[in-house]
């Protein structure tokens, strides 16, 4: 069997990895002031920036089950015999509806893997899937090897202000912590799909230190034989982005990479120029036996 892995673009993997493991990225679409544009392609991710300081209207909308079918039908047509396709959280969009309807149509069987997460945290989890699935697993193990890798992921952020968040609706239970937005430069987590409030701190140079610290601390503490991977990811903020990925390669000389990947325009109109956020995943690949893969 031959397994296609597809994913979305708020994955935010770099294109050389999309290349590298042949996967197939269907794009989420940003709307500045009801002209709609195509993730990775008609905006950039400083122009969302500056929208967004302009405080002009910008919202995000999933692609449509069309769009889905039609990286499927492709897929297919370069002669695989199953899909997994791996998207961000069904909490924090419908992508994943769009993808189980165009499942239904697809030419190929689909396997639809809710990632439960959203950034790096997803697209580490999509190319361990599409390391699978290039050394011949099935789809089932395929799909095994996202959920996997996913659940073991740890996500975190610092956002500049909540406010991006709650127009959004995606703020979550750290809603909990708009009474006091402007006292507190709020951390946060991304668990199970849901964002939730970590820490408050009261200076955006303390919130950053600590940010640093729970990265550490988490990576320390992943059963991770095989090495952990982190990327940092950030909205128009690379200096701050930067300074963290010294320290991290200061004190974590043993990781297995990190690197800094800017967040794409989707995530970053809900986040907000200013962000910084972590993302820890334990490395997984396929066993030499695939039919006995251990994930």
């Amino acid at each position: 069997m031959t397994v296609a892995v597809v994913t979305d673009s708020t994955a935010c993997l770099p294109r050389e990895s999309v290349t590298r493991h042949g996967i197939h990225v269907v794009p989420l679409h940003v709307v500045v002031e009801g002209r709609s544009f195509t993730e990775g392609e008609g905006i950039s991710c400083s122009e969302v920036a500056e929208a967004l300081r302009a405080h002009r209207t910008v919202s995000t909308s999933k692609p449509s089950p069309g769009e889905m079918l039609d990286a499927y039908e492709k897929a297919a047509a370069g002669g695989v015999d199953a899909i997994v396709s791996v998207h961000l959280s069904a909490s924090m969009s419908a992508t994943v509806s769009s993808a189980l309807v165009a499942a239904s149509e697809s030419p190929v069987p689909v396997t639809v893997v809710d990632s439960h997460s959203v950034g790096m945290a997803m697209g580490f989890a999509v190319e361990s899937a599409a390391r699978y699935a290039a050394a011949g697993a099935s789809a089932e193990v395929v799909a095994r090897a996202a959920r996997s890798r996913a659940e073991a992921a740890r996500a975190m952020f610092y956002v500049d202000t909540l406010e991006y968040l709650r127009r959004g609706g995606r703020i979550g239970k750290a809603s909990a912590l708009l009474g006091s937005a402007l006292a507190i430069k709020p951390l946060l987590e991304l668990s199970d799909g849901q964002i939730l409030p970590l820490e408050r701190v009261r200076t955006s140079s303390k919130a950053l230190v600590r940010l640093e610290d729970r990265l550490i601390s988490a990576v320390e503490a992943m059963d991770a034989p095989l090495g952990v991977e982190i990327a940092i990811h950030h909205l128009d903020s690379r200096p701050r982005a930067d300074d963290l990925l010294r320290k991290v390669r200061a004190r974590l000389p043993h990781v297995r990479s990190v690197q800094v990947v800017e967040l794409g325009a989707v995530v970053g109109t809900h986040v907000g120029p200013g962000t910084l956020a972590v993302a820890a995943s334990p490395w997984s690949g396929p066993s030499t036996v695939i039919g006995a893969a251990v994930l």
